[in-house]
């Protein structure tokens, strides 16, 4: 199994323009060797341009198939845990575009199905296998103190990057009623997570599986599960957010929104007394776009010196690809795994508490 085949389920903008790119790099380590879509036009469009001859339309007809080793999900998240959930059952070996799923029942299924069946679970949380990300991990774990942290996540909507760089093959032939059940699966699948909540907060909701989990799943890695939620705030109609995580001797801020800026403005930066480690992503639809590690220290009180150095060319994107194989073929346990996952969602709901009481008082 040194050479992984690999089953894609949704062959949307991420699978065209970062997956397929990414698993023909790595092309020593994976084989794509079937695709599935709902999408007619999407399916031959693809399939066409990176030569994959088996194309179903149906995910099961995908995993009854007997040449894949594991599955790529990248298909609309409210169905995320259905089709992870049949992958494991098939004894395929998975790894989900975040978020994995949409609420903690879906969640506790998935661990309970991967459990028994004893397979590899990857959550596409890709920035957290960045080489500046990891190293920033290493120096924050080795400062003294931390007196303050922030998380950051202000972006242009996705549309304004991939339009003037990409070729994206549209779903536009897939039937109304296909997209009118998916609107209503995520409905029922965000009611089961915050129950019957103001449209505000379904949005809010929307923008943290879809963008915070990355920010949030990050924020665990580095500095640990925290203690509480102080804060939590949504404005916009929820397309904009901020947070207080309490770490007891620090706190977290926490800030992200979507607009129409073609730019990304996203960071993590920790603060102690002589030193402050950042990173600083760019958008990954765009590839190998440099994501940069700074540190500001001072070793005597007076003197400032900052470096900003790019641990070598490369994307998140591959290097989470490498970590699977390697995870498969060795049996290591993904760090982002569902297990890591649920505390995401665990912190989602906290915050949706918070917001839920906090726009109550404003209404």
């Amino acid at each position: 199994m040194s050479r992984l085949r690999i089953g894609i389920v949704g062959c949307g903008s991420v699978t065209q323009i970062v997956h397929l790119p990414t698993l023909n790099q790595l092309n020593d380590l994976f084989e794509v060797t079937a695709l599935c879509d709902v999408s007619h036009n999407v399916l031959a469009g693809v399939g066409d341009d990176w030569r994959v001859a088996t194309r179903v339309t149906n995910f099961q007809d995908l995993l009854a198939l007997d040449c894949i080793d594991a599955v790529l999900i990248a298909n609309p998240d409210v169905y995320h845990a259905e089709v992870t959930i049949a992958a494991l059952r098939a004894g395929l070996h998975v790894l989900v575009e975040k978020p994995m799923c949409v609420n903690l029942a879906e969640n506790d299924a998935i661990i309970a199905a991967q459990k028994e069946a004893g397979k590899i679970v990857q959550v596409g949380t890709m920035r957290r296998y960045a080489p500046a990300f990891m190293e920033a991990c290493r120096l924050v774990q080795d400062m003294d103190e931390i007196r303050l942290a922030k998380v950051h996540d202000l972006i242009g909507r996705n549309s304004l990057v991939i339009e003037p760089t990409s070729r994206v093959v549209p779903g536009d032939d897939i039937p109304a009623a296909v997209s009118e059940a998916t609107r209503e699966r995520g409905v029922e699948g965000i009611r089961a997570a915050i129950g019957d909540a103001p449209d505000a907060l379904s949005t809010a909701y929307r923008m943290m599986l879809g963008l915070s989990t990355h920010d949030l799943s990050a924020m665990r890695e580095m500095l640990g599960m925290p203690q509480r939620v102080l804060h939590a705030a949504q404005r916009c109609g929820g397309r904009f957010q901020t947070a207080a995580f309490d770490y007891g001797n620090y706190i977290c801020q926490f800030s992200t929104g979507v607009d129409n800026i073609p730019r990304f403005d996203t960071y993590l930066q920790v603060y102690g007394d002589n030193k402050v480690v950042r990173v600083d992503y760019d958008t990954p639809f765009v590839r190998n776009l440099p994501i940069r590690l700074t540190v500001a220290e001072t070793t005597d009180g007076m003197n400032n010196r900052q470096t900003v150095t790019h641990p070598g060319w490369g994307d998140a994107f591959t290097e989470e690809w490498r970590a699977f194989h390697h995870n498969v073929t060795s049996g290591a346990q993904a760090k982002s795994n569902p297990q890591d996952f649920r505390n995401d969602l665990l912190l989602f709901r906290d915050m949706i508490q918070l917001m839920s009481g906090e726009t109550a008082a404003t209404d």
